[in-house]
């Protein structure tokens, strides 16, 4: 093992250095000098070694700390730079499937190939292949286990269909590879007939057969089995396709719900937990389940990481839904809830999973409903708080959704305008955001946002005020304007709101600006008369609530 010290480079203050596997040299040099120091039992020198079989010149004698990787390429057969040997590995990939043909390419995994280069000093990518028998068991399954146990690249057609073709990245560049390759044929062939084992075994069964087993695997101490756990989203799922109006989704979210975690249950997921859900839609499709519902028992996992691919059908949509809001009331509602950076049920994937899937779909369901429904599930449940499970569940949802809004470039006033009111239904909000970002952009925005946040300051102060307003009561010519002036600009707004047209509604209200403007310059609210002044907050608290429909416009105030 050597590393590499170059000129102006500054040694962090370590007390103590360990490695996997013992360190037998050590060299430390600053231009062509060696720099006296001792470390691991070691001194320091300019010897180093190159590969173990193809090196050139043993030991490498390095001239100066330049020379270090150039030395190492032609002498020791090594290439010392992790990016030079990782852009050579995927140069060699990518030539390789050229040469195969018919459109072939490598599978595409980064991970991968950042362990294989790790793993090689000078790669050398060999063509292999096995038998096409086995191109009968899911290719998911043939490609996890060549990548996870092998750290091969198997080759994909120009369909992304697996081939029966694969790519090894080897240590070694014999003159004659065929020993290497038929060596590497020889130990996947058992890994792929495992596999075929697996998944001719588990179609022994159907999946509705094994949902019964599911009783018997512990979920959560606090929370029961994974049996029970089904029950709970099935309830949901069905729950929530019969808001959406449909009793043909329903019964097949709930069948999906019902089945969608039986294949945990199975020899092939036992072996490869990677394909759950996975291998659900294979045998729902074996079982000759509608592909509605076998779609559903893959995708219900959807969406697993940020950018990842919303469920690819109702069915799918409905029991992914309720599968994570059943995990978020379930964790809230005991307790398990998130702290600093650990998270170890996922909860803010699943959180952010929820809001993609109600935003982006601009699903007609209620948040509160959705986590009020859900929490009932668990009334029976031990220690289960259900103020948890929907009152703090919900502002952790919403403030997952407010960074997401920062993250894509909306400002702070601005999500805290939309987000202060707690709107419910979320496929809103990205309309509700646009119309604050159009009217913050309108000449009246500031004079309008401070004068809600004024008011909001005086309603405060007053428990007493309610909404009524009594024309008999205008004394002052500017709060006969401004009532005058709410009497023809309210109710188009108002119109234009339960339409859906945010952005006018409050372009509209815009116009209240200078009667607003002109009432707190020229009206007493707070006067000694009571009934005066109740008809001023009452004239204040319908301003108040007319403006504040669509966002809380005094998060806009400087």
């Amino acid at each position: 093992m050597s590393y590499q010290l170059e000129s102006g480079c500054e040694l962090p203050g370590w007390s103590s250095v360990s490695f996997v596997r013992p360190a037998h040299g050590l060299v430390a040099l600053h231009g062509d000098t060696v720099v006296p120091i001792e470390a691991l039992g070691l001194k320091a020198g300019r010897d180093t070694h190159g590969h173990r079989f193809e090196a050139t010149v043993d030991p490498v004698v390095l001239r100066d700390a330049n020379s270090y990787a150039l030395q190492l390429q032609e002498d020791g057969a090594v290439i010392a730079s992790f990016e030079a040997r990782r852009a050579e590995i995927a140069r060699q990939l990518a030539a390789a499937a050229v040469k195969v043909g018919g459109g072939s390419v490598p599978i595409d995994d980064d991970a991968l190939l950042d362990e294989v280069t790790a793993l090689v000093e000078r790669p050398n990518v060999l063509v292999c292949s096995f038998e096409r028998e086995f191109l009968e068991v899911p290719q998911e399954c043939l490609i996890l286990t060549m990548k996870a146990n092998q750290k091969y690249f198997p080759l994909l057609d120009a369909q992304a269909r697996l081939t029966n073709k694969f790519l090894v990245v080897s240590n070694i560049s014999p003159d004659d590879a065929s020993a290497v390759i038929q060596g590497n044929e020889r130990v996947v062939r058992p890994r792929l007939a495992d596999a075929k084992f697996f998944f001719d075994q588990d179609r022994k069964k159907s999946l509705a057969s094994r949902v019964e087993l599911l009783g018997k695997v512990v979920y959560h101490n606090k929370l029961g089995t994974q049996g029970e756990r089904v029950e709970r989203v099935m309830r949901i799922a069905r729950g929530i396709a019969e808001k959406l109006g449909d009793s043909a989704l329903a019964a097949q979210a709930t069948q999906a719900a019902q089945l969608a975690k039986a294949d945990l249950v199975t020899d092939m997921v036992g072996e490869f937990p990677e394909l759950q859900g996975t291998m659900g839609r294979y045998y729902a499709l074996h079982d000759g389940l509608d592909a509605a519902v076998a779609d559903a028992i893959e995708d219900h996992y959807k969406p697993r990481f940020a950018g990842d691919e919303l469920p690819r059908n109702s069915v799918g949509l409905v029991v992914a839904l309720a599968d994570k809001l059943e995990t978020l009331v379930g964790m809230f509602g005991i307790g398990n809830l998130p702290t600093g950076d650990r998270d170890p049920f996922a909860l803010r994937r699943h959180a952010l999973g929820v809001l993609r899937m109600l935003i982006e779909k601009d699903l007609p369901l209620g948040l509160d409903a959705l986590l009020q429904d859900a929490a009932a599930q668990f009334a029976h449940i031990a220690g289960f708080e259900s103020s948890r499970a929907t009152v703090e569940l919900q502002d952790f949802i919403l403030d997952r959704l407010a960074g997401s809004l920062r993250e894509q470039g909306a400002s702070a006033q601005e999500v805290d305008a939309v987000l202060a009111p707690r709107p419910q239904r979320l496929g809103e909000v990205p309309k509700l955001l646009a119309a604050v970002r159009a009217f913050a952009a309108l000449p009246a925005a500031a004079a309008l946002a401070a004068a809600n946040k004024r008011i909001g300051n005086i309603l405060k102060k007053a428990p007493e005020a309610d909404a009524h307003v009594s024309e008999l009561l205008l004394q002052e010519p500017a709060e006969k304007a401004l009532h005058a002036a709410m009497a023809q600009v309210v109710p188009a707004a108002n119109a234009q709101f339960e339409a859906g047209d945010y952005t006018a509604s409050l372009q509209t209200l815009a116009a209240l600006r200078e009667p607003v403007d002109a009432f707190f310059d020229g009206v007493m609210v707070n006067a000694e008369q009571a009934d005066l002044r109740l008809n001023r907050l009452g004239l204040l608290m319908s301003l108040h609530a007319a403006m504040n429909r669509v966002a809380q416009l005094e998060r806009l105030a400087v």
